[in-house]
């Protein structure tokens, strides 16, 4: 067994026990630090805090009586703590605290550490500045408002004084529209660290932003995290809850790390993903727990517009040690890509009672900028997942998403507007209690998805599974129980797939130019 050492601060470290299990470790194994025992660790992804700066520390896994493994790490240098309380924030879940925690930020000098303490802050939205690090500590819960006026207002674009071009400050689901601030928030900023036991929480209910969620007037709704342009970011160990919109939402940065999070919305709550990278460059997510209302992770690159004008796909992205529950997708792409996606991997996660396991959303008009490449899962455990492997060229979106052009399986033209999906690649994959089908892959007539590999893939479905469509476009049936069907692919590669339950045909096979089954 293997302990690696993710990350630290001064006052915390992030470890990673590497025993070959996916999100929770195979048994339960005791932490020590420099000899004290701290926890009984039953994850892989394992945070420990209360360290002191610039100290030599020893960490010792322990199973029962014997030693498992042991790492040696160095905390950060620190310089000064500012303490929210000492800049006059209260946490008493009263007063504004906006400006009090802000202030703290503001005045943080490099090597140093803001820190909220035990307490409810009352906030709207608070920006970061470069060379921060921020604590929540245990029983520390930034709690926002949510009063639309309360919060500033990201123009969507503003016109450059030659009107050549503009600056994006704003964005609503792949477009450059007025949006109000993030909860937490962050322009053009570099090396932050937020870390800690505490709680972001949106706050948001059927009672205010849930209400009339696509009701535009002046804005949209809030992201409780938004990033623009900004570069090695990092968050680590927070809860994050009842998002306004999107939890997480990094937009056109790089050198990315969520790690140890648990993010969590209610089911039912419109529009609440739970992490959406769109433009963005080397993003790490690891360890981390969601349990959202829409896709668990949708990777995304802009609109028609944002896509053909910045060119700028999101792109490296590793998804490690993760469970995903009750979303609609596990991970999504789309159906906002029309920079692309390229050079995806998500390795030893959990997915349970998501629709999907992996959703791919595109369709025609995406453009030829949309291009999905380089998708890699492996090692996963898929339970209770409706369908678990979904590509779907239809995606029925837009206000012309039911038209002709978007919906018609006819041979259309390849020009500017047509995607494409290139490889994809599925391995060790173990799926139980599938409900609706086993996999659904349709690429376009005229832009055949190039190569789809299954190796070491196991599907079985649940005794009473739930009807549903495994894609949302037009002509696709509802179903239980479905096989694997392939549509419009080029290179099709079967090694060692098993599918047992299923009623109907196991296999469904149109337009696969190249079958390899083994």
């Amino acid at each position: 067994m293997d302990i690696i050492h993710v990350m630290n601060t001064a006052r915390s470290v992030v470890i990673e026990i590497k025993d070959g299990g996916r999100y929770y470790t195979k048994k339960p194994y005791r932490v020590l630090l420099n000899g004290e025992e701290k926890l009984t660790a039953e994850k892989t992804i394992v945070s420990l805090y209360g360290l002191k700066p610039d100290t030599e520390y020893q960490v010792e896994v322990w199973d029962g009586a014997e030693k498992a493994g042991r790492l040696t790490f160095r905390t950060d240098y620190e310089f000064v703590t500012l303490d929210v309380k000492r800049f006059g924030a209260r946490g008493d879940g009263e007063q504004d605290d906006t400006h009090h925690i802000q202030a703290a930020i503001l005045a943080c000098p490099e090597h140093s550490r803001v820190l909220i303490p035990k307490g409810v802050y009352r906030i709207t939205s608070l920006f970061l500045k470069s060379h921060t690090r921020i604590e929540l500590a245990e029983g520390a819960e930034l709690k926002a408002f949510t009063e639309p006026e309360k919060f500033p207002v990201f123009p969507g674009w503003i016109e450059s004084y030659d009107e050549t071009d503009g600056y994006n400050l704003g964005s609503w689901e792949g477009n450059p529209l007025n949006m109000y601030t993030g909860i937490i928030c962050g322009v053009n900023v570099e090396d932050v660290v937020i870390y800690g036991q505490g709680t972001v929480n949106g706050n948001a209910s059927k009672e205010d932003w849930w209400k009339m969620p696509m009701n535009y007037k002046e804005s949209f709704r809030p992201r409780l995290f938004f990033i623009n342009n900004c570069r090695q970011i990092t968050m680590a160990g927070v809860k994050v809850c009842n998002s306004p919109s999107w939890t997480l939402h990094p937009y056109f940065s790089e050198d990315l790390k969520l790690i140890d999070l648990f993010v969590s919305n209610p089911a039912d709550s419109p529009n609440t993903d739970g992490c959406d990278p769109e433009s963005c460059k080397n993003v790490d997510i690891l360890g981390v727990h969601f349990s959202v209302g829409d896709d668990c992770i949708a990777v995304k690159s802009g609109k028609i517009y944002m896509g053909k004008k910045y060119k700028t796909p999101s792109e490296n992205i590793r998804i490690r040690q993760c469970l995903m529950e009750d979303g609609h997708g596990a991970v999504t792409l789309g159906s906002e890509m029309a920079g692309g996606v390229v050079n995806l991997t998500v390795e030893d996660c959990i997915f349970r009672r998501t629709d999907r396991g992996l959703r791919i959303k595109t369709r025609r008009g995406r453009g030829k900028d949309a291009v999905i490449d380089g998708i890699t899962f492996r090692n996963l455990d898929l339970d209770h997942v409706m369908t678990p492997l979904v590509a779907n060229s239809f995606y029925f979106c837009d206000p012309d998403g039911h038209t002709p052009y978007v919906q018609s399986r006819d041979l259309y033209p390849v020009d500017d507007r047509t995607p494409s999906i290139k490889k994809m690649v599925f391995e060790n994959l173990e799926c139980t209690n599938c409900h609706v089908a086993a996999a659904f892959f349709e690429g376009l007539p005229e832009q055949k998805i190039e190569e789809i590999v299954l190796k070491n893939v196991s599907v079985s479905y649940a005794e009473n599974p739930k009807e549903d469509v495994p894609a949302m476009s037009e002509t696709v049936p509802r179903s239980t129980k479905r096989g694997l069907f392939a549509s419009n692919i080029r290179k099709l590669t079967l090694e060692n797939v098993k599918i047992t339950g299923q009623t109907g045909e196991a296999y469904e096979f149109i337009g696969v130019d190249e079958l390899d089954e083994s």
